[in-house]
């Protein structure tokens, strides 16, 4: 499979996470500041400092006591009552979970044992806003190879965190989602965490209801990028998973929920208007289901979810992607995204005869076929850098957008060749275009273009045959 990693660094910069409400620091781009009782530069200043930092460890001894305090308290005290934070706690907490995105406190933080106490934390919460936090902190531990380490062979806190994939509450969910991102992007313990989630089977389903019901579009593209490294990794559990058996579906609320296909759509529909980098990630991880037997053989199915599956990505590609004002370089915007969409929707064409009911493949999606051809005619044409026009992934796109287009063409008719014509959808640009991305290797594809041509169009007919004779 395709493993987009882009370097553990990155990976790790991007899955640190900070404070999402009003208390978060105001200056995301700094340091939190120093608690108030140690800006003063008191004597044993340096003896105070966490590392090379300003960072004071008595002030985190103190809110990490208090923290404990305050929920045992809560737990004698009232264990079913939800608890709340005052503003104060909640900006100390908030400070921790600030400062957890330095490598000496983090460090810090394992060697007092911090996972443990705010697993501990986790486990008696009755908060959700302090549930979020400890996942939080724990998130931003884990962004270093040393503290990850100590937190995935925590086999508490794996099963914990896992569970947590079940809560109600979309802030705790994210950063939950985070964490397990940030720990499968270390390679030396991802096959940990692979193993712990093989033998979790509610993962499965708290994911598929989360991308079925959620309209959280953070949440949504966190799962997704989840989902995407899970099958990345480990091709059987995208097996396993794609399997699942209806019987053997969780309930939630009295309801079975959704089989991962369909769940894998919602999601897709729900971001395609709101975060285009969510719907590439959605579409890749559709690209992924497609690359497996089992995955054509969901989608297969006579009243499966191939049909939904291929009008949502056949809009997508029609209504988003390459449209006919666009100017050639925008393919090489779109490359990755074309990719995905056209793979998905060649490995659908050939499953649509074994729908229950078919439609028609729509004229505008001919019609964009033709047209990304005619883009990377044009793009090759125009591009100066011999090294942005040889691009790998222009490449693979070419090899895609070819072999689709061999499908379409040798089932096309000539009907729809007439249509195609009315609408300017086939023009004498299009047609040389799409003949020098089909030949040489599909060339029963031409012919049977050109003799749709012969009886709709005689003079276009001609042209091509004197530019490629087969």
């Amino acid at each position: 499979m395709d493993n987009s990693a882009d370097g553990e660094a990155q990976q790790e910069e991007k899955e640190r996470s900070t404070p999402s409400a009003g208390l978060q620091s105001p200056c995301m781009d700094r340091n939190p500041s120093p608690p108030p009782e140690q800006a003063d530069g008191e004597e044993g200043e340096d003896l105070d400092a966490i590392g090379d930092t300003v960072y004071s460890k008595h002030w985190l001894f103190s809110t990490l006591t208090h923290l404990i305090q305050m929920v045992t308290e809560h737990s004698e005290e009232n264990s079913e009552a939800q608890m709340q934070l005052s503003d104060d706690e909640e900006e100390d907490l908030c400070r921790v979970w600030d400062m957890a995105m330095d490598k000496d406190v983090a460090g810090f933080l394992q060697e007092f044992k911090a996972a443990d106490i705010l697993l501990g934390v986790i486990a008696k919460s009755r908060c959700p806003r302090l549930t979020e936090i400890c996942v939080g902190i724990l998130g931003n531990i884990a962004c270093f190879p040393d503290t990850c380490a100590t937190l995935s062979q925590n086999e508490d806190l794996g099963a914990v965190l896992l569970l947590l994939l079940g809560d109600a509450d979309p802030p705790t969910l994210l950063e939950t989602t985070r964490l397990l991102l940030t720990c499968l992007s270390q390679k030396d313990f991802c096959s940990l965490w692979l193993q712990r989630i093989r033998q979790q089977t509610s993962v499965c389903f708290n994911l598929c209801f989360i991308m079925s019901s959620s309209t959280n579009t953070d949440l949504l593209e966190k799962v997704g990028e989840l989902v995407d490294k899970l099958f990345d990794l480990d091709e059987e559990l995208m097996k396993c998973w794609l399997t699942a058996l209806p019987s053997a579906r969780e309930e939630r609320d009295g309801e079975i929920n959704p089989d991962l296909s369909l769940s894998l759509l919602e999601a897709a529909k729900q971001l395609r208007s709101e975060s285009p980098n969510g719907l590439k990630v959605y579409l890749h991880i559709l690209q992924l289901l497609t690359t497996v037997e089992e995955g054509i053989q969901v989608f297969a199915a006579p009243d499966g979810p191939g049909k939904p599956v291929w009008e949502f990505v056949s809009d997508v590609v029609c209504e988003d992607l390459c449209q006919p004002n666009d100017l050639p370089v925008v393919l090489h915007e779109q490359k990755s995204v074309l990719i995905q969409a056209l793979s998905v929707l060649q490995a659908l064409y050939r499953c649509q005869d074994q729908w229950r009911s078919k439609n028609d493949t729509s004229l505008s999606l001919i019609g964009s076929v033709f047209r990304v051809c005619l883009h990377q005619s044009e793009f090759k044409r125009e591009v100066s850098d011999k090294d942005e026009a040889n691009d790998d992934q222009l490449q693979t796109l070419a090899e895609i957008t070819s072999e689709f287009l061999a499908d379409l063409c040798i089932n096309i008719h000539k009907d729809t060749v007439a249509d195609l014509i009315k609408k300017d959808y086939l023009t004498q640009k299009t047609c040389q275009a799409a003949a020098a991305c089909l030949l040489p290797n599909y060339r029963t594809s031409v012919q049977h273009l050109q003799a749709a041509l012969s009886e709709t169009d005689p003079q276009l007919a001609d042209v091509m045959r004197t530019q490629f004779p087969v």
